[in-house]
């Protein structure tokens, strides 16, 4: 065979796999294959490919389980192992967990039910409940034929619609134990998931209750009819008790001793529910046995008899008026067992084949019956009859028909069912006034009663075997406080034995009390809010087209799934619209309550891809709309190394953007650096942003220097309008002592922001901002050194995971080079002290040595401020440093801010103390406003003009003072303290200024042009120290760094003698354009 063609394995004689034939082949050009009977294959091929040619996996499906699955003990190489040549050992590449591979050790039988057993026989036994036998003859007496007809048309529609939802929803992607909560919750995500959940448990729970209460009701009806009215005690609300617990201990006994007998014993009641109803049929065509089935309305199939059933006879029954709707609302909950087989999807060898097949196989064979027997009742039995056989037997000879004998008429029986009138007696038989028709149809009627027992039995084992499983799964999804405990199982199918007691407690409790008629509506409310949500499920993920929706189901419609949604809502509110409001609210609560505890959980919901869309779609609106002064708004880019290392810096650009601007950290780091690094930091980032309820965006870059990051983050950090204008940053208090290209590049970070035209803010505290040496965060383990370089014992990620729960060796490689070498980080503001600054460096996730629920539980431990920030080893910090940290966190006292608005930067100096103001931590603070005037006799003018320009700018002030002396020469003493912080930067000569130091060392051309502005500053802060020292803020405009005028070391000059021992300083500069207007 020639090099190019293929080889054909053949695996069986309907399939082939095409092997291309590239390699070498040897002399003859052939490989020598082996052969057995109806199977060809190549030898070479026996082993992996990858163990000949390449690192490459060949797809499999153990590489698309969660986590790294080794269930054949190969996991697919990273991207770095293929990228950067890097090997990882065996013990991490087989680091992931199966999450099923604990079931598979758990010792036991495991049972596992196809689609007919699983599903299909039990949607059979729940649809075939006990209305079939108990409401299906009232509804044709009520209704009539046609009516009837039409009603479970549509209630088969509705359940068929939402079948196919829940087809769909069941086919994307593999389906776990927990049936339509786990459906909901991994759809819509878990704050609709655990309301249903919760919501199904509650219901199931009762149901079960309920439906042996009509099983004990039944077994009365029997005694009654058929044994004397034998009674037990009463006959009434003790037998009920008696009878319903026995039942409910042998269910409960049932259902813990094994799904498999549970499986067994539904059989044997359905083959008794199917054997009633041949019953019903055969003993429909017989036609009545005697002449007392004929006193009771049964008179045999007629078309006479079937014409007068067709039309309505709607009346007054249960204490009120019926009506089409009304006799909906009471049947439609026959056909709403259609998610029995889905409550037990653990239980299941292929819930996505099962679920579809068996659910839509067993609404098809009930709706055929359903069909039918309403025909046969209306065929046969009159609408009303005495059931005096006497006074029939008298009046046969009178009549010509048997439909015509008075005894059916308002002659002898009152049509009214609540009272007679005269003489006349109340009609207790018929279709309208009896609920045993079907087993006065039937040839032999016990039988009937027993299929009566069986659809009630059935009923409440489905609901005590899957209320429990849909706890369970709810459980292991920590959606509620105190469930936990429920998660855990039994026995090699994992029985949820704990919630069986539960069930068996609340189901208990209900039997005690006997009657539950009221709650009964309600029930049903739960059952179609859960349809519509499926429906509405696959609406939603349909409508976003996300690429995950990829259900093997292919016959749903997104249009027909909402049609779906909204008609289940709306038998909610025929069925009762009290119930129906009452289920809203309970729904409303628990959305309300999950949302507040805000579970740690990455499901891939379709309203996960819907926040994306909206986003999408505002964020490309956004490009479309003009911009106007009016709607200025200071978006903030904060270089703030990682989050945690300056709270004050990140609480007070918080105060500024907080609900209604952009805020972005930006973090420059030394490169190269993995992805698996940038990964980690941004994941921490978000961590802690997401802690200290900071709403904010978080970049991490790599660059040569802060200078060189600073500009990347300047031109790539934000979308579109949805991007930064002002740059704020910390201020450089270790400037004399720092390495001088550090300085400079600090320098030019500044020149970067303002060749953009962004805004910048700087600001100082009094005590600095960086306390990444002084707090531990939660996320920050304890530090190597950094000297291992192998990378194999790098844990991998968990993906799906908002969180990951191992620190990477590369961060903790990083976080040592930075710690053991300062020069190696490029945004250091070095506000601890004066001393030499710790770095701003990266700060890695911590190691996974707390368990979930620690991690859990610390994050709602630290609602304090005290409690948010810890010392090294989680020691308490002082009360002193804690208030620093916090300076921006708490509020105010009162006191000014106090704003010197020296030069028109288009108004960002006075917008944000104004913003600042507005915020409740600033509340308390008066703004004072300070301006320069041209000349002393000018004075009042100035003032004047001012305050009627803060006037038309709507902005409150308590004071405007202007100054007229700012030119004036500064105090001797004043200038000596300014010469001594430039003093280290003066150069000795022209020559000792080359290109290697240009602008990092002060010529004395330099000082001499620039010294009116240097005697200005100083005479600022003469002032700042006179008029602001007390002052809780100050914020004033930024002077500016002119490009080949002014070097770095005497620009920072300037800012320090404007800054130190003040109050909280922010310099700002505006990019001279106008944020501020007084038109309209």
């Amino acid at each position: 065979m020639s090099t190019g063609e293929a080889d054909t394995i053949e695996l069986e004689s309907s399939s082939h796999i095409q092997v291309a034939s590239g390699l070498d082949t040897g002399d003859d050009g052939h490989l020598s294959p082996t052969t057995h009977s109806n199977s060809v294959y190549e030898t070479r091929y026996q082993k992996s490919l990858r163990h000949y040619l390449t690192r490459e996996a060949l797809p499999k499906e153990s590489h698309y389980r969660n986590l790294n699955s080794i269930v054949d003990g190969s996991v697919r190489p990273t991207l770095d192992d293929l990228h950067n040549n890097t090997f990882r050992s065996e013990q991490q590449r087989h680091a992931g967990v199966d999450p099923d591979a604990g079931a598979k050790n758990l010792r036991g039988k495991v049972i596992k039910f196809g689609w007919l057993e699983g599903v299909y026989m039990r949607c059979l036994l729940n649809i075939w409940g006990v209305m079939l036998f108990l409401r299906v003859s009232w509804m044709v007496g009520q209704a009539g034929l046609i009516y009837s007809l039409v009603i479970v048309v549509l209630a088969n529609v509705v359940t068929t619609f939402t079948t196919l939802s829940m087809s769909a929803v069941a086919t994307n992607g593999r389906i776990q134990a927990g049936g339509v909560y786990y459906m909901i919750s991994r759809s819509l995500g878990p704050e609709f998931g655990g309301s249903i959940g919760l919501m199904f448990t509650v219901a199931n729970s009762i149901a079960s209750a309920t439906y042996i209460i009509g099983f004990c009701d039944s077994l009365q009806d029997l005694l009654k009819y058929y044994f004397n009215g034998a009674l037990i005690v009463d006959g009434g609300t003790n037998d009920t008790r008696i009878v319903g617990t026995i039942t409910l201990i042998a269910v409960l006994g049932l259902a813990i001793v094994g799904m498999d007998w549970v499986t067994r014993v539904q059989m044997g009641l359905l083959f008794l529910l199917i054997g009633s109803q041949i019953d019903f049929v055969v003993g429909a065509f017989i036609g009545p046995l005697d002449d007392d089935e004929k006193a009771r309305g049964f008179v045999g199939l007629s078309s006479e008899v079937l014409s007068l059933n067709i039309q309505s006879d709607f009346r007054r029954d249960d204490n009120k008026d019926q009506s089409f709707f009304s006799v909906f609302g009471v049947f439609f909950p026959a056909v709403t067992g259609i998610v029995a087989g889905a409550n037990l999807s653990g239980d299941l060898k292929d819930p996505a084949d099962a679920i579809p097949k068996g659910t839509l196989a067993a609404i098809l064979t009930t709706f055929i019956t359903y069909m039918i027997y309403p025909v046969m009742i209306a065929a046969g039995t009159m609408r009303d009859a005495l059931g005096d056989k006497t006074l029939f037997v008298e009046n046969m000879d009178n009549t010509t028909n048997i439909w015509e004998n008075p005894t059916f008429s308002d002659e002898y029986c009152y049509k009214g069912g609540e009272g007679g009138t005269g003489n006349i007696s109340i009609c207790e038989f018929g279709t309208e006034n009896s609920n045993q028709v079907m087993e006065l149809m039937a040839a032999w009627g016990p039988l009937v009663y027993a299929g009566c027992f069986a659809a009630t039995l059935s009923s409440a084992i489905a609901s005590l075997v899957g209320a429990p499983r849909v706890l369970q799964a709810l459980a292991k999804d920590k959606l509620y406080p105190g469930i936990y405990g429920f998660s855990k199982g039994s026995g090699a199918n994992n029985d949820p034995v704990r919630g069986y007691i539960l069930v068996f407690v609340i189901s208990l409790a209900c039997i005690m009390i006997g009657d539950l008629n009221v709650v009964s509506t309600l029930l049903s409310n739960f059952f179609l809010a859960a349809y519509s949500l499926i429906n509405f499920s696959c609406f939603h993920a349909s409508l976003i087209k996300s690429p995950g929706w990829r259900p093997g189901f292919k016959y749903y419609n997104l249009w027909v799934s909402l049609v779906g949604g909204i008609m289940c809502l709306a038998v909610m509110f025929l069925v009762d619209w009290i119930t129906a409001f009452i289920t809203f609210l309970v729904i409303i609560a628990l959305y309300l309550f999950v949302s507040y505890r805000n579970p740690d959980v990455n499901w891939g919901s379709s309203t996960q891809a819907q926040t994306y869309v909206s986003a999408l779609k505002t964020t490309l609106d956004l490009n479309t709309v003009e911009e106007h002064v009016k709607n200025f708004r200071p978006q903030l880019l904060v270089l703030s190394g990682a989050p945690g290392s300056r709270p004050p810096l990140l609480d007070f650009a918080h105060s500024i953007t907080k609900n209604i601007s952009l805020l972005a950290c930006g973090h420059v780091i030394q490169g190269p650096q993995t992805q698996r690094v940038r990964n980690t930091l941004t994941r921490q980032a978000y961590s802690w942003l997401h802690r200290h309820k900071i709403r904010a965006f978080y970049s991490v870059i790599e660059g040569n220097n802060l200078e060189d990051g600073a500009r990347n983050l300047f031109q790539l950090v934000g979308l579109g309008k949805l991007r930064p204008n002002t740059v704020l940053l910390g201020y450089k208090a270790n400037w004399r002592k720092c390495d001088r290209q550090e300085l400079k590049a600090y320098f030019n970070t500044l020149h970067e922001a303002l060749d953009m035209y962004f805004g910048v803010a700087i600001l100082r505290a009094p005590q600095g901002l960086d306390y990444s040496q002084i707090i531990e965060d939660e996320d920050t383990p304890v530090v190597m050194n950094g000297n291992d370089n192998s990378i194999a014992q790098v844990t991998e990620e968990k993906p799906g995971q908002s969180g990951a729960n191992q620190l990477t060796q590369e961060v903790a490689k990083l976080l040592g080079t930075l710690n053991s070498n300062t020069r190696s980080t490029y945004y250091r503001d070095g506000t601890d002290s004066e001393a030499s600054s710790p770095p701003g460096s990266p700060q890695a996730q911590r190691a996974a040595a707390v368990s979930d629920e620690t991690d859990t539980a610390d994050n709602h431990r630290r609602t304090s401020l005290a409690n948010l920030y810890r010392g090294p080893g989680g020691v308490e910090l002082s009360k002193d440093v804690l208030n620093n940290i916090t300076m921006f966190k708490r509020k105010q006292k009162k006191g000014t801010v106090d704003v010197w608005w020296l030069y028109d930067d288009g108004g960002l100096t006075l917008l944000v103390p104004y913003i600042l103001n507005t915020r409740s931590q600033w509340a308390g603070c008066k703004l004072r406003v300070f301006a320069l005037a041209n000349r002393k006799d000018e004075l009042a003018m100035e003032q004047r003009s001012m305050a009627n320009l803060l006037s038309k700018f709507r902005i409150d002030y308590s004071d405007v003072i202007v100054i007229p002396d700012v030119a004036k020469k500064a105090a001797e003493s004043s200038r000596m303290e300014f010469d001594q912080l430039i003093e280290d930067f003066k150069a000795k000569s022209n020559e000792e200024i080359n290109k290697g130091n240009e602008g990092i060392l002060i010529s004395e051309a330099e000082l001499l042009g620039q010294r009116e502005k240097t005697n200005r500053h100083i005479r600022l802060r003469e002032l700042l120290l006179e008029n602001s020292r007390d002052a809780s803020l100050v914020v004033m405009t930024l002077p500016m760094p002119r490009k080949s005028s002014v070097s770095a070391p005497l620009y920072m000059a300037w800012l320090e003698t404007l800054t130190r021992d003040m109050p909280p300083f922010v310099l700002i500069r505006g990019n001279q354009t106008s944020v501020l207007t007084f038109y309209s």
